[in-house]
């Protein structure tokens, strides 16, 4: 039997292709553990420490490391079916390996695997403090796998209860022996009500939560206006344009978003869209063309409620009188606000209120640049739509100035029947236009030349209005435009 040199990777305890600088670091812990000078007694030898310089001069040196890696690989292993010789001592308690099979790529990690490398004897407590750890755990780990096991078969795998056993039964050998079998003679154990069985044979877990998936409206509610409440609030809530909702309520907001006021009941309509009234003589296609929209987008919206197994485009079957929701539909809007007033014919605007001037006039002419007509700059409830709002709402204070945003001459100067309480409206003689409503009080008059950021009224809350602002619009030639895009 050949004997193997010693394996100097385990008596360093460092793996084989370990970097000088980690043998390095391995030698002087272990020089330090077992260096004579600073041993206790009796630990090590003088020969061990000799084997360990041994080992680290060898594993150090590149071109001995290659020599020793290559006689350590030609070195045959031990038969496995071949038990190494042991002696056993009782009175000392240890145990002592006359060989130790030295394999490269395994390091030791503790003074028991040095001892075992250079067949120092080995205590009982050294070794069971060596591997009870690793057992404790491998049986641990095997406990948890038993609990995880138990736990998935009865959460996943739980069967329902069992039918009764049957009084007389027949076994798969008697079957196979007769090949008939006399089912007079079996009885079966009734089936109880409660059980899974009578329930349709499946067992589930009581859940106490239910998702219910989110369906879009389709009918119409009602919302009562709150204070505060403006048709863009209002829109926004709903997820709508606020040109439905003037669509949804002519006969309470007849097109104008000033009329809106608290306590007011509104129909929100269920998409954008506008809603009609069937009148006598309608027809789907009538309708349709007036609201630019297809008869069977009207036909087919669930809202709207047709049989569609004997309603058609050509016959809805539609009584006077019932509303239908007309899903992308729209309408011109009426504007309320104040129409272009020439100064060469005021009187043109009689109709809209008792502020109307009926005189022909001449007077100063702006510059076509503009300044903004108040002291404050916050915009309220209502920003520029040109749909809806050609204007914006500045909000202020009552009592504060209001300017003449360019010079001009006066051709409005009063009270406006149509919701925008004291109105002023001036002709700059450009072809610009610009108007103040709500004002608390006006201070010029008809005809009245005024100049380029001049006080000309102050700031209030008449007619249709839920707060102090100013409701100020820009027409050029006959168009409102936004304020925002022309004035400094």
């Amino acid at each position: 039997m050949s004997t193997q040199r010693p394996n100097y990777y385990r008596i360093l305890q460092v793996d084989p292709s370990a970097e000088p600088e980690v043998i390095d670091g391995a030698y002087r812990r272990l020089a330090k553990k077992y260096h004579p000078d600073t041993r206790e007694t009796n630990e090590i030898s003088s020969e061990r420490m000799q084997l360990i310089n041994e080992a680290y001069e060898v594993l150090i040196d590149p071109d001995r490391r290659v020599l020793y890696d290559r006689e350590l690989q030609s070195e045959p292993t031990p038969p496995k079916d071949i038990p190494e010789k042991h002696s056993v001592e009782d009175d000392n308690e240890t145990i002592t390996s006359s060989a130790v099979p030295m394999q490269p790529g395994i390091v030791g990690t503790d003074s028991s695997d040095i001892k075992a490398l250079t067949g120092q004897p080995i205590t009982i407590r050294e070794y069971l403090q060596k591997w009870a750890p690793t057992a404790a755990a491998a049986i641990a780990l095997g406990l948890l796998l038993v609990v995880v096991v138990i736990v998935v078969r009865n959460r996943f795998f739980s069967r329902p209860e069992q039918i009764a056993s049957q009084e007389t039964s027949t076994t798969p050998a008697e079957l196979n022996a007769s090949q008939s079998v006399d089912f007079s003679a079996i009885t079966l154990a009734p089936i109880e009500p409660t059980s899974p069985v009578a329930r349709g044979g499946i067992a589930r877990f009581a859940l106490l939560h239910t998702t219910i998936p989110t369906r879009p409206r389709v009918d119409v509610i009602n919302y009562t206006v709150e204070p505060g409440d403006t048709l863009f609030v209002i829109a926004d809530k709903f997820g709508l344009k606020p040109e439905t909702l003037l669509w949804g309520n002519y006969d309470v907001l007849e097109d104008n978003p000033h009329l809106l006021k608290p306590g007011q009941v509104l129909n929100i309509l269920p998409t954008d869209g506008t809603y009609y009234e069937w009148a006598e003589n309608d027809s789907l296609s009538k309708v349709s063309g007036f609201f630019k929209v297809d008869p069977n987008a009207i036909l087919e919206y669930p809202g709207n409620r047709f049989d569609l197994t004997v309603s058609t485009v050509e016959n809805p079957g539609l009584e006077v009188g019932k509303w239908l929701i007309i899903p992308g539909g729209k309408r011109a809007i009426k504007d309320w606000g104040p129409p272009a007033i020439s100064r060469t014919n005021p009187a043109s605007a009689a109709y809209y209120g008792p502020g109307s001037c009926g005189k022909i006039y001449e007077g100063a002419i702006g510059i076509g640049a503009f300044v903004w007509p108040t002291n404050e700059r916050f915009i309220s409830g209502y920003g520029y739509d040109p749909s809806v709002h050609p204007a914006i709402d500045i909000a202020g204070e009552i009592g504060n100035p209001i300017f003449s945003a360019d010079s001009g001459v006066v051709v409005y100067a009063g009270w406006s029947n149509y919701g925008y309480g004291n109105l002023l409206v001036i002709d700059h003689g450009n072809g610009w236009q610009t108007a103040y409503g709500h004002l608390n009080s006006i201070g010029v008059t008809c005809g009245q030349s005024v100049l380029r950021a001049g006080v000309v009224a102050t700031l209030g809350s008449t007619g249709n209005s839920t707060g102090a602002h100013v409701h100020f619009e820009m027409i050029y030639n006959g168009v409102k435009v936004n304020p925002r895009d022309f004035i400094q």
